[in-house]
C-alpha cells in the first residue's frame, strides 16, 4: 500500500501540485485521492470529509495520518524532492510555516484565483465558495 494523499481536486493550486507529484511518482509510492470526487464518501465513509477539506491529509501504510506540511514534505520526499520542503520541518521554521499553511489552507481558493486566475470549480461544486 502506498502513502495516500487526500487533496481538494477543485483547488487550482492543489491540483497543480498534485499534477507535479504525479509526474514524479514513477515508482507508485503515492496514491492520490480527490476528496471532491463524486464517489469519495462511498469509498471512504469512515473519514471526516470536512477535516480533509480543511487541511491536506496523508495516510501512511500503517493507517496513521499526517496533516498539513508534514504531508507535503513526506510526499515530495518519496519522489526524491524532500529537500525542497525540508526547511519547513526544521524546529523554528516549522512553527511559522505551519501557521502560514493554516492561513493558506483556509483561504486557498482566493489565493488560487489570485495566482492562477482560475476559480475552484465552475460547475457541480461540492463546496459553496
Amino acid at each position: 500500500m502506498a502513502f495516500t494523499i487526500f487533496y481538494d481536486g477543485q483547488c487550482p493550486l492543489c491540483e497543480i501540485e498534485m499534477s507535479h507529484l504525479k509526474k514524479r511518482n514513477t515508482q507508485g509510492q503515492i496514491a492520490f485521492v480527490d476528496i471532491t470526487a463524486e464517489d469519495f464518501q462511498q469509498r471512504y465513509p469512515e473519514l471526516d470529509w470536512q477535516a480533509l477539506y480543511d487541511r491536506i491529509h496523508g495516510m501512511n501504510e500503517d493507517g496513521s495520518f499526517l496533516i498539513g506540511l508534514d504531508v507535503t514534505h513526506k510526499a515530495w520526499s518519496l519522489v526524491g524532492y524532500g529537500w525542497l520542503y525540508a526547511p519547513t520541518r526544521w524546529p523554528v521554521i516549522r512553527f511559522f510555516a505551519d501557521k502560514i499553511y493554516l492561513v493558506f489552507a483556509k483561504h486557498r481558493n482566493k489565493i488560487s484565483y489570485w495566482l492562477t486566475g482560475k476559480k475552484p470549480c465552475e460547475t457541480n461544486c461540492r463546496i459553496k465558495y
